[in-house]
């Protein structure tokens, strides 16, 4: 589980992508890999994600590949069986945590609030994903609520409202291990097979990304 995320803070950067057709999953996955960012969250927003995530582990090893928006326990075990190696969610649901444990998945839920933090840290959980980002207050918000559980080892993943011009505060919040992206690969941009145009996004992001 720690390989995980450490491969998470590596990258820094997570694409968030809906994909609509599993046949995009591979040239989705040489556009951001050209890109620099051999990472993805797959949200279970279609009905291509789990066969997406599979194409993308049995062919893309050098990808980490996750799952998004796991809303249920039924989605847990789809996207585990898919190969994903990590998934995340908007909520924090206690029966999705414990499908998720129970299978040893690695597994952040959403939190906006110290009470959503407090209820992830009873199910034993210490990697969050922080939404909607943007809307819940920013880079200023994540850093005020996660003051006080810093001790506890606590670290996030902010996502919704992250973009080029903000992804840098974010990641100089020492508790931040990586930031989600959904407008690195867009759903019309893949069906369009506009993969430059993706590359071009993603190796922007990393250079937007450095430190200053």
């Amino acid at each position: 589980m720690q390989d995980v995320y450490n491969s998470l803070a590596e990258c820094r950067i997570v694409p968030v992508i809906a994909i609509e057709s599993a046949a995009d999953a591979l040239p989705l996955a040489d556009a951001l890999i050209a890109g620099g960012l051999p990472v993805a969250e797959i949200t279970c927003r279609t009905e291509a994600a789990a066969d997406a995530i599979a194409a993308i582990r049995q062919n893309r090893p050098e990808m980490c590949v996750g799952a998004g928006t796991v809303l249920t326990p039924e989605h847990v075990t789809k996207v585990a069986q898919a190969g994903a190696q990590f998934a995340v969610a908007p909520g924090c649901n206690p029966a999705v945590v414990e499908a998720a444990q129970a299978v040893g998945l690695p597994f952040a839920p959403g939190i906006m609030t110290p009470s959503d933090i407090e209820a992830a840290l009873r199910l034993g959980i210490t990697v969050m994903k922080f939404f909607p980002a943007g809307a819940a207050g920013g880079p200023d918000m994540l850093k005020s609520i996660s003051a006080p559980y810093a001790h506890l080892g606590v670290r996030f993943m902010p996502t919704g409202g992250v973009n080029a011009g903000n992804i840098r505060s974010y990641l100089a919040i020492p508790s931040v291990i990586a930031c989600g992206g959904t407008w690195l690969a867009k759903t019309d941009d893949i069906a369009a097979g506009s993969w430059d145009l993706i590359t071009r996004r993603c190796r922007d992001a990393v250079e937007a990304a450095k430190p200053l």
